[in-house]
């Protein structure tokens, strides 16, 4: 990290500089070590000048100004104005060929005109670096780059670790355990000095046993380690808002190390409150989103283990659980998720604890005493899995109850007594296999929140209908769904979520379903719907009723035909997927013209269906951003007269093609006018009869921004990219943007284009089982640019090259397919050592984003 700091000093293009993060990690050895660094130096450096100020978190402009003037040798004047000194500091700094200026532990923004500190850019050795918590108080001053200075790994943990508790780590019998309590310390270089320290010199099992349990136990009285570790994070805490706080403190309730999601946790949040309950749905999500990314920023929690999810460190965590254990206030909670619990702790159950989690527990009986806790607003259950059913009067003992969540459990039903839950805002049965009733809803006229996913339920529960503050039903999962009774989904009136991904049930137009049942008609009336996902049994017809539904959706899957599904993809904001059905007489141009991506799965008609798609669209589907057509068996007939006159979809990204029967791809784009001007990635595969994968022509000469080429399994493939007869090849690359090309099981595959091309972006490549590919568009020129290229041994040894140059360049980038593992699966960190006693790692490396979620 240092390294990057200084060579980032030396760029004439930056001159300011952040580094950040949580309390305690190690940002001001950082800066402390640069400082001594240059003025070790001195003779060598650019600087003609480092200065070194602490701001802190109570700022006082004067005392800083006092800092500089003392390093600038300057006399500050008894009574002197902080607009007098902010003055001759700039005037004296402007008389400085050349300086640093070090701003340590800065916690809002900061003026630095009122500073005195002049800022003039063109001056390549006028630097500033500051350090903060806040990654937002650093883009406050217009930093040009941010360091963020995250924890140590395990490995350099333990060298820190024994290096401040000393050799009694070595001892046979230590030796496990201080691993251990190292690893409680979770990479945070404080926690582990101050620990270290601690137990330093220790030689009694007993005594590291103990500092261990305490550790683990989240409430530490391990000597000193509440004052030194603790009061850094409390300084971060007490900055807060209330409303902050109450979010951040919610997040400790989740097991260590637990990866929680994003739109799970804003539910909660405006459940108990924390986020005003009055506006949208979709306004709330993106205010609680924002909360967690200031957050984030504070270094209160971070990036989880996958796309939308964020964490706790560990050490936050516990300084948190510390937080609300202590509190007498509406913060007290009771905390002991995912520590192997088997009996429940009725005993803690006091009357001021407002919050209990004992999720990811063994839990399997819940005793049936009444335990009176008036003030409980949240009881997370979850995940305990052995859990089979809830004592009839243990509900009744949580009046205030606004989120109750016994998902991943045995239940097989629930008592009538939940109806007695009056505030309930939240009610969570998710993934509950064995429920097959819920009890009557009356009485929930707060719920907002009903979670049924992957429950056994028949029908919906019974007062469904009274649910008039309800605004998100899932019934996701529900594959045993059979009725939901005509006339209560309009009766939702605040409803603006419906999930019913994979679910049983089937939607239909009125006049086709069972008498009695719901129809879409009735999700159409919804006024303040906005996220939707359903089966529907054939094509909508177009209606005003529906066209209007679908113009106010933000997010929308429809999934229309018996057996309709699909994979997801980052275009998922508004998909349609039809599947096994007859779509010859099917007009989908009204679905398009709001669809941002469609899926057409083993369907049959097809030609008539592109045909009428020509026929009646008067203007392009601008939304349409990825198209996948899987298991047509049928050729697709000539386009004849029934052309497009214009690309039909101008703006698609991405193009899946699985078991077409297809001779080039031209067949397709003949018809719907494409000219792939924004196509960024093509996967084609098991296209049995597939000779070229495009031939270009007038209507498409080049793909300027295709990035990923994905083709696999097609047996006749010969050439990717040729030139229908009489085309006269141009000049520009044929992909010019092309990052990644992958192709497997190719066996006649021997050219990528018909003219000898060199394809300037490319970075990766992998061929396997196409051993009659002799040539790669890889010269000297872009040889420098490939980052890997992965195939067998013998097909290697194989390619021609037009010098040595480029070969040379490649070998050390070639993979043999040999052992392949899949890249992703790896995760590789490294890690920069550092000698100073509150250690600072390097950048983390963070993971690409994941698909869009619908919700």
């Amino acid at each position: 990290m240092l390294v990057k700091v200084l060579n980032c000093l030396m760029r004439d293009d930056v001159q300011k500089i952040g580094i950040w993060g949580m309390g305690g990690v190690g940002k001001t050895t950082l800066v402390r070590e640069l400082n001594n660094k240059l003025w070790k130096e001195a003779d060598t450096q650019p600087f003609g000048m480092v200065i070194w100020a602490t701001v802190s978190k109570e700022f006082e402009m004067g005392r800083v100004q006092k800092q500089i003037a003392e390093r600038l040798d300057m006399e500050v004047k008894l009574g002197e104005s902080e607009e007098t000194l902010a003055r001759r500091i700039h005037e004296r700094l402007e008389k400085v060929s050349s300086f640093l200026l070090i701003l340590d532990d800065v916690w809002k923004a900061i003026d630095l005109d009122q500073l005195g500190i002049p800022q003039t850019y063109g001056r390549k050795a006028t630097k500033i670096v500051l350090t903060s918590r806040f990654l937002e108080v650093c883009q406050s001053v217009k930093t040009d780059i941010n360091f963020r200075v995250d924890c140590l790994c395990e490995e350099e943990s333990w060298k820190l670790f024994c290096k401040n508790a000393g050799e009694v780590t070595r001892l046979d019998c230590v030796e496990p355990l201080a691993k251990d309590v190292s690893r409680e310390c979770g990479g945070l270089p404080l926690a582990i000095i101050t620990v270290g320290m601690a137990m330093r010199g220790k030689k009694m099992v007993e005594l590291w046993e103990h500092a261990l349990e305490e550790l683990k136990s989240s409430v530490p009285y391990v000597k000193s380690i509440e004052e030194k570790i603790y009061q850094p994070l409390k300084l971060s805490y007490d900055l807060l808002e209330p409303k902050m706080k109450s979010c951040f403190l919610f997040c400790a309730l989740f097991p260590e190390d637990y990866s929680i999601e994003v739109s799970d946790l804003v539910r909660y949040w405006i459940a108990e409150g924390f986020i005003d309950e009055t506006q949208n749905h979709g306004y709330l999500m993106n205010q609680g989103i924002t909360l967690v990314e200031n957050l984030k920023d504070s270094c209160l929690l971070e990036e989880g283990a996958h796309g939308e999810t964020v964490k706790m460190h560990d050490v936050v965590r516990d300084f948190a659980i510390w937080v609300m254990s202590s509190s007498r206030d509406d913060s007290h909670s009771l905390v002991m998720s995912g520590i192997g619990l088997s009996e429940f702790p009725h005993e803690k159950f006091v009357p001021s604890i407002r919050r209990v989690s004992l999720m990811n527990n063994k839990l399997k009986r819940i005793p049936s005493k009444v335990l009176e806790c008036v003030e409980l607003s949240a009881l997370l259950l979850q995940g305990n899995f052995h859990l089979e059913e809830l004592p009839v009067g243990f509900l009744i003992s949580f009046p205030a109850l606004r989120i109750l969540n016994i998902s991943g459990t045995c239940i097989r039903s629930l008592s009538n007594s939940l109806s007695k839950l009056h505030e309930l805002r939240s009610l969570i049965l998710r993934d509950c296999f064995y429920l097959e009733e819920v009890p009557a809803l009356e009485g929930l006229a707060k719920i907002q929140v009903l979670d049924l996913c992957a429950t056994r339920i028949r029908e919906t529960p019974r007062g469904l209908e009274t649910l008039k503050s309800l605004r998100l039903l899932d019934l996701s999962r529900t594959h045993h769904l059979e009725s939901i009774q005509a006339g209560i989904i309009p009766k939702l009136l605040s409803l603006e979520v419906l999930d019913m991904t994979l679910s049983h049930f089937h939607w239909g137009v009125q006049g086709q379903t069972q008498e009695g049942q719901a129809t879409l008609e009735e999700i159409a009336c919804l006024k303040r719907l906005s996220v939707l996902s359903i089966r529907v049994v054939c094509v909508p017809p177009l209606s005003p009723d529906y066209n209007s539904l679908i113009e106010r959706l933000k997010k929308f899957q429809l999934f229309i035909g018996p057996t309709a599904n699909s994979l997801p993809s980052r275009h998922d904001k508004r998909r349609v997927t039809i599947s096994s059905l007859n779509v010859s007489e099917a007009f989908i141009g009204w679905l398009l013209i709001n669809t941002t991506s469609l899926v057409m799965n083993h369907c049959w008609g097809l030609n008539e269906m592109l045909e009428n798609l020509v026929i009646d669209s008067t203007s392009s589907f601008n939304l349409l951003r990825s198209l996948t057509v899987e298991g047509f068996g049928g050729s697709i007939r000539p386009a004849g007269g029934c052309v497009a006159q214009l690309d039909l979809l101008p703006n698609l990204e991405e193009l899946h093609l699985r078991r077409v029967n297809l001779g080039t791809i031209r067949e397709l784009v003949g018809h719907l006018g494409l000219r792939f001007e924004t196509l960024k990635h093509l996967e084609v595969s098991r296209c049995s009869r597939l000779k070229c994968l495009l031939s270009l022509g007038n209507f498409i000469c080049f793909l300027p921004n295709l990035q990923e080429i994905h083709v696999s399994f097609c047996e006749m493939l010969q050439e990717l990219f040729g030139y229908s007869p009489g085309e006269v090849p141009t000049s520009v690359s044929v992909v010019p943007a092309l990052r990644v090309i992958k192709l497997r099981n190719l066996p006649r595959l021997k050219s990528l284009c018909s003219q000898k091309e060199s394809w300037g972006c490319l970075e990766h490549v992998e061929v396997t089982s196409g051993n009659l590919l002799k040539n790669l568009p890889i010269s000297s020129n872009n040889a420098h640019r490939v980052r890997e290229v992965r195939g067998e041994t013998h097909w290697w040894n194989n390619l021609t090259w037009d010098d040595n140059t480029t070969i040379e360049t490649l070998q050390p980038r070639f993979v043999p397919a040999d052992g392949y593992i899949p890249t992703g699966s790896l995760g590789i960190s490294c890690y920069q050592s550092f000698n100073t006693i509150e250690e600072a790692s390097p950048l983390p490396s963070r993971s690409g984003s994941q698909a869009e979620e619908l919700l």
